[in-house]
């Protein structure tokens, strides 16, 4: 077996994984739940929270149960939603009022534990391991905090109650909504064993699809494969799933201040009207790049390579990456590198609705990397100087006080730069 996995498996069988009590709570349907607390004239109505169509950002955040019976699904447009279901109330999301009762469902789970890890604004794994004696065992507490919530908050949660953090998540999912599902270890295969690939945290659309096509459908599948051929089609996050699928993970509930390390840094947007040249994607790939430059100057790292997605007026995504020149921060370098990965490849079949940025393969300050032969680092770092000096007079006086001539005017954003985020994304 290759060495690094041989050290995974090590780490995933630790025996002090015996004996955890994991939950994970989800609030359901959190921004429309939200939605018809704060607007109580909103119950009996299916109702979707959408991001604003005026901007472009005309999809489906949130919906309530009545919305999803009726087949509306997260992150369709709203004319979509709007077709599948008559009488579809449309409100526009309230971030602050989200973050509040997130706030305040916390509250309620520090109550037990301060091993809280939130995962999104609507979802946190706890551990309340050592502690059944203070308040009974784990079906106990998770159910006390589900009736909890829905007193107090006036809102449902689910919640998945496991002995490590996949199984919990995959048991919060299995019932919704205001739910309490238990996947124990001693009878795990049993309950999980037979749910499709595509209901375990990680295992995306590409990885189902290739699996698929080697006969691997469902988690037992997936549990009795030999795990040296997993390794070979999917390499280690194909071992991750195996593992995860045969109960092995390890994986810790951080404290909510625990800060992970960025693996990525990323910025998107979209834009007001549909780009049909590359010319007018080159200003919009800028404006993205001097959010990614500033992050990665605040977090004190460099990127190595970097990614651009465009989305169709279609809705279909394509996808590019590439190395830098150098490892950089610098807004114009990535900007640049964006710019030309973009006119390079795509294929102008459709106009492009929206962009992404984003700059990963992360490095310390003072890494050194190889650049090639032929890179031009005198001309580059003349760029990065003068990014230096930018950001200084922005720190200093205001970060209106000096601007890219080319994003002075007619730049095809929304106003708020918005980014729309789903909520309960999965961990990769």
């Amino acid at each position: 077996m290759i060495p690094q996995i041989a050290y995974l498996v090590k780490m995933i069988m630790r025996s002090d994984d015996m004996f955890r009590d994991i939950l994970h709570c989800d609030m359901n349907n959190f921004f429309a739940s939200v939605e018809c607390k704060l607007r109580p004239e909103l119950k009996g109505y299916p109702v979707a929270v959408c991001g604003s169509v005026e901007e472009r950002h005309g999809i489906v955040l949130a919906k309530n149960e009545l919305a999803k019976a009726k087949g509306v699904k997260t992150a369709e447009t709203v004319a979509s939603a709007k077709s599948k279901c008559a009488g579809l109330i449309i409100v526009p999301p309230h971030f602050e009022e989200y973050s509040k009762y997130s706030k305040l469902a916390h509250k309620i789970y520090e109550r037990y534990t301060d091993l809280i890890e939130p995962f999104g604004m609507d979802e946190c794994w706890l551990d309340i391991s050592g502690t059944r004696r203070l308040f009974g065992p784990p079906e106990k507490v998770a159910d006390e905090i589900r009736r909890t919530v829905k007193e107090e908050l006036g809102l449902t949660i689910s919640v998945g109650v496991s002995f490590n953090k996949v199984f919990a998540k995959l048991g919060s999912d299995l019932k919704k909504p205001d739910a309490v599902t238990v996947i124990p270890r001693e009878s795990f295969r049993e309950k999980i064993w037979g749910l499709p690939l595509s209901d375990m945290i990680g295992a995306g659309r590409a990885t189902t699809s290739k699996l698929n096509g080697y006969g691997v459908f469902t988690l037992g599948d997936l549990a009795r494969c030999n795990p040296d051929w997993i390794i070979k089609l999917l390499g280690k996050n194909g071992y991750m799933l195996w593992c995860y699928a045969n109960g092995n993970d390890n994986s810790p509930v951080h404290p909510a201040d625990f800060s992970m390390p960025a693996k990525s840094v990323g910025h998107g947007v979209t834009t007001t009207t549909d780009i049909t040249r590359c010319e007018e994607a080159k200003p919009i790939l800028l404006e993205l790049a001097q959010d990614i430059g500033r992050r990665l100057t605040s977090q004190k790292k460099y990127a190595l390579k970097i990614s651009v997605n465009a989305r169709s007026s279609k809705l279909k995504n394509t996808d590019w990456q590439t190395d830098l020149p150098i490892a950089t921060r610098s807004p114009m370098i990535i900007a640049d590198t964006a710019y030309r990965l973009f006119c390079e490849n795509y294929d102008w079949v459709n106009p492009v609705r929206s962009l992404t940025v984003t700059a990963f393969s992360l490095v310390d300050s003072g890494t050194v990397c190889q650049s090639d032969l032929f890179t031009d680092t005198a001309r580059l770092d003349k760029m990065e100087k003068a990014d230096r000096c930018i950001l200084d007079i922005r720190n200093r006086f205001g970060d209106g006080m000096i601007k890219n001539a080319v994003l002075m005017s007619g730049l095809a954003v929304p106003k708020s730069k918005a980014v729309v985020s789903l909520p309960g994304s999965m961990l990769t």
